[in-house]
């Protein structure tokens, strides 16, 4: 585990260091950056697909199909939220990634009952794990911005909503990646495996973050 964790420390922050300098820089640097993540993302998940659907072409294209077009609503989300400012972006990235990481640390840590057949490595633990974290970057715009008390709140909230997309995300590409019979979508980032295996999370988490900032 400790090995492992260290892997995924060490990419984390190569993949942290290249997300802010490409969210601070320029909108364009930002939007390549969200383009160049769903092309790879979209190789890897039509590795499962092609997998998984091996005779039942009408069925495999027809998921490659809505892959496409939702990693189109990524790459727009990603885009408008930008937009709306990179630290507000860096706000639903931070909740997402949180979110990710309590729930590998408190898993591995705690253990315990299975969350899902789906994922033999998710736990109960590790989910509450992942809400918890996701709360943390509430504090940190706090402290940022300054805001009171029902601002605070309704973050509070939209994290926990957001940390929940997370997991499912997380779950539904586990899903996937079991019905394929691998471990990974990939193998181009050490400890983590592939680019989709990474940002699961986010992939879906940020697009439901801009949806929930548009009803608000």
């Amino acid at each position: 585990m400790i090995n492992n964790l260290s892997k995924r420390i060490f990419t984390s922050f190569i993949l942290s260091t290249i997300l802010l300098m490409c969210l601070f820089y320029h909108k364009y640097a930002w939007l390549s950056l969200v383009i160049i993540a769903s092309v790879i993302c979209f190789f890897e998940f039509t590795k499962l697909a092609n997998e998984i659907w091996k005779k039942k072409e009408f069925t495999k294209n027809f998921i490659k199909l809505i892959c496409f077009f939702y990693l189109l609503l990524f790459i727009y989300s990603s885009n408008e939220l930008y937009k709306e400012g990179a630290a507000l972006t860096l706000f639903i990235l931070l909740v997402c990634i949180f979110s990710d990481i309590g729930g590998y640390i408190v898993g591995k840590t705690i253990g315990g009952k299975k969350l899902t057949k789906i994922s033999p490595n998710k736990t109960i633990s590790g989910s509450i794990g992942s809400f918890l974290f996701s709360i943390i970057p509430v504090f940190l715009y706090n402290f940022y911005d300054g805001s009171e008390y029902p601002i605070i709140f309704w973050l509070v909230l939209l994290s926990l909503q957001i940390s929940l997309i997370c997991q499912i995300g997380d779950l539904l590409i586990s899903y996937f990646k079991r019905k394929a019979k691998v471990k990974d979508t990939g193998s181009i980032l050490p400890g983590h495996g592939g680019i989709l295996d990474r940002i699961d999370g986010i992939v879906f988490g940020l697009p439901f973050g801009f949806l929930l900032l548009l009803i608000r």
